[in-house]
């Protein structure tokens, strides 16, 4: 009997993450039996974020920066039945493997990771609740929580917008009217570094303004030069 290939094209976004990526890509490389290929897409980095990606066997593309315009780019050069988007700083925890294998099988839906941020301090498993409260009650995970849906479901939703910012929101929206967001049964472990950089309160008001303005028609190039202002 001949084995089926593997179903999932990996699309992670990358911009100067040389320290943190050789990590997630060891990752994805522990199940060949579900990855079928991981493109990284490269915004201009100015580190060796090319070279430790393409070492580790992944596929690099280039492309301008910003999550959205990477991410479509790469979907569009992909050819798995299914799309796993992922930021370049997330880790997988143990379970995943299963959780992803177990969510392939089940009927037609699109499937997000339990948030966990990396630290210790008290207020960031609030966050991590309210993350989690958000995503389930009113469907709207996002992108750092990674996104594993069917191709097919991903086109009829519209696509990726090539948005420099808020790509991940606009998605999960257009995306609603179609199926219902699912969380896999495995945590993601993301970077805590914008939250130690900020603090946790400027950063969860920071991304609380940034959503409003989105919602009341404030262009994503305008949003992404604040929010990436405010990173450096």
């Amino acid at each position: 009997m001949a084995l089926r290939p593997p179903p999932i094209s990996v699309v992670i976004a990358a911009r100067n993450e040389a320290p943190r990526l050789p990590a997630l890509l060891a990752d994805l490389a522990a199940a060949p039996e579900l990855i079928a290929e991981v493109l990284v897409v490269d915004g201009a980095s100015g580190d060796a974020t090319r070279r430790v990606a393409a070492l580790a066997g992944a596929r690099v593309l280039g492309s301008a920066p910003g999550r959205g315009l990477q991410l479509a780019h790469g979907i569009s050069c992909s050819s798995g039945s299914w799309l796993w988007l992922l930021h370049a700083d997330a880790r997988l925890e143990a379970g995943w493997r299963p959780a992803v294998a177990t969510a392939l099988g089940l009927p037609e839906a699109a499937w997000y990771s339990h948030l966990a941020i990396d630290g210790s301090h008290p207020a960031l498993r609030l966050v991590e609740w309210a993350v989690a409260w958000r995503s389930r009650w009113r469907q709207l995970p996002y992108g750092d929580q990674g996104l594993l849906l069917p191709r097919p479901l991903l086109d009829r939703a519209g696509g990726l917008a090539p948005l420099p910012l808020m790509e991940d929101l606009d998605l999960v929206q257009r995306l609603q009217p179609h199926t219902r967001l699912r969380p896999l049964q495995a945590r993601l472990r993301v970077d805590g570094r914008r939250w130690r950089a900020l603090g946790i309160g400027q950063t969860a008001l920071a991304n609380a303004r940034l959503r409003r303005a989105w919602r009341r028609g404030v262009p994503a190039e305008a949003l992404a030069a604040r929010y990436y202002g405010a990173a450096d």
